[in-house]
Parts: structure tokens; sequence; C-alpha cells
């Protein structure tokens, strides 16, 4: 199905019509009637009978509102010019809303690639481009945007997983990759809702975390990590201010012998690295007796 025009007339020609047909019939009516007239008879019958059809013509679009005219199970086109129409007679109006709107998902329980069961919803920016097929070629197109939604979005939570615990294996993840994944979300909804004349114009992330059976292992998992991963700077950092002290003392001739160097580098690396005040100790020499 393809959406076209559908043939339609300024409708207040046609309310002026209404009365001059029906005022007209019932005065030819009874004129025959007076004059045993038959063709006057047949003629205001014929106009009486023809103000009644002009009504059933008459329809008023709304500003971002459509209609779908079908006559006799005969898809005749859309009226999308808001106004007041004469259409085709007797024939069937069907309103879809040409508006934007919004579809909020529900939070869906799902399994990221790495098996971890997550909890996901999305919100979903959408309007109808194509009224003929968002009427013809899906029973509800309103159904079908809510359905099609909620399977691309396990899809995408599928193939991602939530979060990386490596730094060097890098990828994609739901967490650390909004935006990617928003945009591979949009490009899926569009290829599924196209059939329904339907354009996606945003999607978005609304909610994700893990579930709560593995939400609090999950959480010591990151602490952990962040841990590890902050210890690892003040490694890295202890090294370089160790080779900057000795670096310095050689720069001033204070020359130390390697197991003096040995004993710096141990004591400036414990007191750099120690997550607790260091407490100095004073060597003040040998006694001997």
């Amino acid at each position: 199905m393809r959406e076209k025009q559908a043939w339609h007339m300024n409708g207040f020609i046609a309310l002026l019509l209404f009365p001059l047909l029906l005022f007209g019939g019932v005065f030819a009516l009874g004129i025959g009637v007076e004059s045993s007239s038959v063709p006057l008879i047949v003629a205001g019958a014929v106009a009486f009978l023809l103000s009644f059809v002009v009504v059933t013509s008459l329809i008023v679009v709304k500003p971002n509102e459509s209609k779908v005219v079908v006559f006799f199970g005969k898809y005749m086109g859309t009226i999308r010019k808001e106004g007041f129409w004469m259409i085709v007679p007797f024939a069937e109006r069907k309103k879809v809303s040409l508006r934007v709107r919004n579809f909020n998902s529900q939070k869906l329980k799902v399994n990221d690639a790495e098996g971890n069961p997550v909890e996901i919803a999305a919100v979903i920016v959408f309007r109808v481009v194509d009224t003929a097929k968002a009427i013809f070629d899906v029973d509800d197109y309103e159904t079908f945007v809510e359905i099609q939604s909620e399977t691309a979005i396990r899809h995408i939570a599928a193939k991602y997983p939530y979060d990386s615990f490596d730094e060097d294996m890098g990828g994609i993840t739901l967490r650390g990759n909004a935006d990617e994944v928003a945009a591979e979300l949009l490009a899926e909804l569009q290829q599924r809702l196209v059939v329904a004349g339907v354009e996606v114009m945003e999607a978005r992330l609304t909610h994700l975390a893990y579930s709560p059976e593995i939400a609090g292992a999950m959480l010591q998992r990151q602490q952990a990590l962040a841990i590890v991963s902050a210890r690892r700077k003040v490694v890295e950092g202890a090294v370089g201010m160790v080779e900057m002290a000795l670096q310095q003392l050689q720069e001033k001739g204070i020359e130390l012998d390697d197991e003096r160097r040995a004993a710096m580098v141990n004591n400036l690396m414990v007191a750099i690295v120690s997550d607790r005040a260091a407490t100095p100790v004073i060597n003040a020499g040998t006694l001997y007796t």
C-alpha cells in the first residue's frame, strides 16, 4: 500500500447545496403531487435524496490529523490538509494522527552478551508518515510499534555486555556507549517499522541496571576493580617520584651505594603507596659498649 491523496473539495460548497436540494426537492414534490406531474415528482424525490447524500460526504480534518477514505472496501486516498471538506459520499473515514508521540517501554529483563541479567528500558519517539501502510499493512500500528520496540530493545541488550571489566578489551558496552547503542537501536527500529509507515525520530535508553539478584555481587566486583585501578595509578606515581628523588640526589652530588639506594627506594615506596600515614624512625647512630 502507498499513500495517495483522496479527492476532496470545499465543504462549504456542499453545505450550501444541502438546503437548496432539500427545499428544492420538497417544493418540486409538492407541486408535482398537486399537478400530478410525474417528472416533477421524480425530480423532487431525486433532489431530496441528493440532499442527504451531500450530508454524508462532509468531513472535518484537524491540524496534524489525517482522514483515510475507504469507499466500499476500496482505498480512495488520504486527506492531510486541515479544513472542512466534501469527499466521496458514503465513504468510510478512518482517523490517523500525524502528531509526534512517545512510547515508554517497560523495564525488560534481558541477559547481556556475557549472560548477566540486566534491566533495560527505552523511550521511542515516532510519528506516522504513510497512513495507508499504518492502516492496511498492519492490524494496529500502535501495538505493532510497542511490540517491535521491545523486540529491538531485547536484541540490542543481548548483543553487548553491560560493562567492560577489562580496560584492554575495549568494545561497545551498554553503560559506556549510550550514544552508539541508541543510534543502533534507532536504525534497527526504523528498519522494523517501515512496513507500518512509521518514522522513528529518536530512541534513548531510560533505564539500565543489573537485575536485583546480581546487583550486589556486581557492585562488589566494580568496587574491587576500582580499587585495583586506583592502586595501579598510585604505584605508577610512586615509581616516578622515587626516580625523580634519586635523580635529584645524583645531580646534587650525593652518592648512595646499592644497599642504601635499595633501602631508600623501599622506604619511599612504602611511605607513598601505604594507605596510612608513615611513621618516621630516626636513626641516631649506633651505641657501642
